[in-house]
This record gives structure tokens, C-alpha cells and sequence, in this order.
């Protein structure tokens, strides 16, 4: 039997998802005209960034980034196509390709951090009490958790 939303979770419900794609639009917006640089790029070049020697193999990028390996191959070429990635054969593996952050990648993340941090805040963290932003942290620890675990529970089935 379907247990149906009362009026308040279909409130709760329908606002949350709302303002988490209108969120995700805007600070997508903002990136894009600030540094020319779509979120998932700038994505990569922060888990690039703060990688030992600024590697990590293309399947790791793919784990923390929740995509498909065939997704961030196509983002890496067009890192590597801007100059600010290079891939290189990983030795423990002749399969496996490492990617790279290169100095110009460094500068291009650097160049656009302040402006996306800008619009977080503005959008999303300012507009928020210390209390609400823990509240937030805690719903989204609660998600995070339970999608995780059913995403690796589909991957052994």
C-alpha cells in the first residue's frame, strides 16, 4: 500500500527540489560566466588539486565524482584539450591512466575558486543561520549516507 504524502511533506518535498535545481543552475550560471568553466570541470580540477602530486587515477576521479568512467574520459580530454590536465600511463597498471593537474589547470582553478565561493555564499550559505546551515549538514549527512549505502548495495547485486 502507498503511503502518500501528507500536504506538508509534498510541501517539504516539491520546495527542496526546486531550490536545489534552481541552486544548482545558478552557481552553474555563475561559474560558466565567471571562468568559462562548467561545474563538473571545476569539480575535477579541485579533487586534482588537492590529490598527492596532484594525481589520481581516472577510475578514483570517477568514484568521487559519482560518474561514469566513459563521463569523466570525455571531461578529461576536454581538461587535457585546455591544457590544464594531462593523462599518463599509471605503472601499476597497463590499462589504467592517471590524470594530472598541470600548473596551467592549477591557475585556471585558482582564478575561478574566488567567484564560485562568492556565489556559494551568496546563494546558499549567507542565507543561512549557524543553526540552519548545521541543519543542513545533518540532513545531508542522513542522504549522502542512505544513497551511498543503496548505490553500493545495487553494485553487488
Amino acid at each position: 500500500m502507498t503511503r502518500w504524502l501528507t500536504d506538508d511533506e509534498q510541501h517539504a518535498w516539491r520546495t527542496f527540489g526546486l531550490a536545489t535545481r534552481l541552486l544548482t543552475d545558478r552557481l552553474e550560471r555563475d561559474l560558466l560566466a565567471a571562468a568559462d568553466m562548467p561545474p563538473t570541470y571545476y569539480e575535477l580540477l579541485v579533487l586534482l588539486s588537492e590529490a598527492s602530486q596532484r594525481t589520481m587515477r581516472m577510475s578514483e576521479l570517477a568514484h568521487w565524482t559519482n560518474s561514469k568512467p566513459s563521463r569523466i574520459s570525455h571531461a578529461v580530454n576536454k581538461l587535457e584539450q585546455k591544457g590544464w590536465v594531462r593523462r599518463e600511463h599509471y605503472a601499476g597498471d597497463r590499462r589504467g591512466w592517471l590524470a594530472v593537474l598541470t600548473d596551467d589547470g592549477l591557475a585556471a582553478l585558482q582564478a575561478a575558486a574566488p567567484r564560485h565561493v562568492t556565489s556559494v555564499r551568496e546563494h546558499l550559505i549567507d542565507l543561512l543561520t549557524p543553526e540552519q546551515l548545521r541543519q543542513l549538514a545533518g540532513i545531508s549527512e542522513v542522504l549522502l549516507d542512505h544513497l551511498t549505502e543503496q548505490d553500493g548495495q545495487a553494485d553487488r547485486t
